[in-house]
């Protein structure tokens, strides 16, 4: 099948994935989470079913600000609330006691201080840095051709990018926040974007020693040899990922929907994004030289 026919709109789509995202980034922003904002989650587990409306009404008369709760468990619930002292903890507890007309079981009450927020982005843009510079390198020396590399980086950058971009969306529809496992389903998502690349690559290579030819029909026997392959693969990620978004409860679902959109978006920029800025890359150099 002949794919780079269609790879101007391959990159019509990129694009308007990443206007989108630029628009939603400037208009509403990311919902930072307590790891980044800092606050207090606490996790209480109750002997029935509570309200979380009447919960946090309850809890808001007694001068503590909430932000969002959420039943994390048969009967479990996460509450995530500005700072709070030793005496608002207690307060807590005792609404908590009178609301269920039962002692609840405190399982979690940690604080994170606001200091972490800035420190966290640092290192995470510190380790897409050094992660991006390293491929970078690696993947030019062992394909012997600086292209490759650039090409992989700007496809990783681009899944990376509309990841990101998509929880400003998500969390002005449905209040996904950013917090420390978003940061680890961006750092994943670096590296599976690479990985299917590399595949792509290597086939491309492997057909350029034995028989050569245009860059365009190797690209296109190369992406149509490992299609089910890449598909296979990201398959088994989903199916996986899905039944932790419908089971996995609260605490670990928009971390699994970020993790599926890189997986998507990985398997979708492979052989969409990076081969075809490879192929567009080798059309502009040779028409230079002509000139």
């Amino acid at each position: 099948m002949n794919w780079m026919r269609y790879k101007n709109i391959y990159f019509l789509l990129s694009a308007t994935l990443i206007a989108v995202g630029i628009f939603s980034l400037a208009k509403w922003g990311l919902r930072l989470g307590v790891d980044f904002s800092g606050g207090t989650i606490a996790e209480y587990k109750f002997d029935r079913e509570i309200s979380t409306e009447q919960t946090a009404e309850k809890i808001k008369e007694s001068g503590i600000d909430v932000y969002s709760i959420q039943e994390t468990d048969d009967n479990t619930y996460l509450i995530k609330m500005p700072p709070v002292n030793s005496e608002d903890r207690v307060n807590i507890a005792e609404t908590l006691n009178k609301l269920s007309e039962s002692e609840a079981d405190e399982l979690r009450f940690e604080t994170v201080g606001p200091s972490i927020g800035p420190e966290l982005v640092k290192k995470t843009v510190y380790a897409i840095i050094i992660a991006a510079g390293a491929i970078l390198v690696w993947i030019a020396y062992q394909f012997k051709n600086l292209k490759f590399g650039i090409s992989a980086i700007l496809a990783m950058f681009h899944d990376t990018f509309i990841l990101v971009a998509s929880f400003a969306l998500l969390g002005f529809f449905f209040g996904a926040e950013v917090d420390f496992l978003m940061v680890t389903a961006v750092l994943t998502t670096l590296s599976f974007s690479v990985h299917d690349t590399i595949v792509v690559y290597d086939r491309i290579r492997e057909i350029q020693k034995k028989e050569g030819g245009d860059i365009g029909e190797v690209a296109n026997r190369a992406i149509t040899e490992t299609m089910v392959r890449s598909l296979n693969n990201s398959f088994t990620i989903i199916f996986m990922l899905v039944s932790l978004i419908l089971l996995g409860g609260s605490t670990i679902v928009w971390f699994a929907v970020a993790l599926l959109i890189g997986t998507v978006l990985g398997t979708y920029s492979s052989p969409f994004v990076a081969v075809p800025l490879l192929v567009s890359w080798d059309s502009v150099v040779k028409l230079i030289k002509k000139r």
